[in-house]
C-alpha cells in the first residue's frame, strides 16, 4: 500500500512498467471506481485488475511511461487528490502498429488510511499533452 501521496504515483508507474494488473489493482480500495485509458469503467478492485490486464496484454504491452508535471491538492486532514502527467510510448494499434505517443492524465482521489495511503477513485485519460 502506498505510504504517501506521492509514493502512490511511484508504485503506479513500477506497476506499469512491470504489467502487473494485480498490484495496479492493489493501489486502490476493495470498491474502488476507474475509468482506463481506453474507456473502460471497472466497479470493485477484480474488476479493475480485470480490465488493466485486458489493456496490459493488448495495446499496452510494450508502452513505456515517462512521468512528467504532477500536482497534489490536499483535501484536507487525510485526503488528497493526486494528478500526474506521464507520456506513454510503445503503444499499439490492434493490427499491432505503433501508434506513437501519447499524452496521459492520472487522476486519483486518496485517502489516508492505517495501512497507507490507496485511492478511492482514479482517472487515466489520454490528453491533448
Amino acid at each position: 500500500m502506498p505510504a504517501t501521496p506521492d509514493d502512490f504515483i511511484r508504485r503506479f508507474g513500477a506497476a506499469w512498467t512491470s504489467r502487473d494488473a494485480d498490484a495496479l489493482a492493489a493501489l486502490l480500495v476493495e470498491d474502488a471506481d476507474m475509468g482506463t485509458l481506453t474507456g473502460l469503467w471497472a466497479e470493485g478492485r477484480p474488476a479493475i485488475a480485470e480490465a488493466l490486464r485486458a489493456e496490459l496484454t493488448g495495446a499496452f504491452s510494450r508502452s513505456r511511461l515517462v512521468t512528467g508535471r504532477a500536482k497534489l491538492r490536499p483535501l484536507g486532514p487525510g485526503a488528497a487528490v493526486v494528478h500526474q502527467r506521464f507520456v506513454l510510448s510503445g503503444v499499439i494499434d490492434v493490427e499491432g502498429r505503433d501508434m506513437g505517443r501519447i499524452a496521459a492524465l492520472l487522476t486519483a482521489t486518496v485517502l489516508a488510511r492505517a495501512d497507507g495511503w490507496p485511492a478511492v477513485a482514479l482517472t487515466f485519460t489520454a490528453t491533448d499533452g
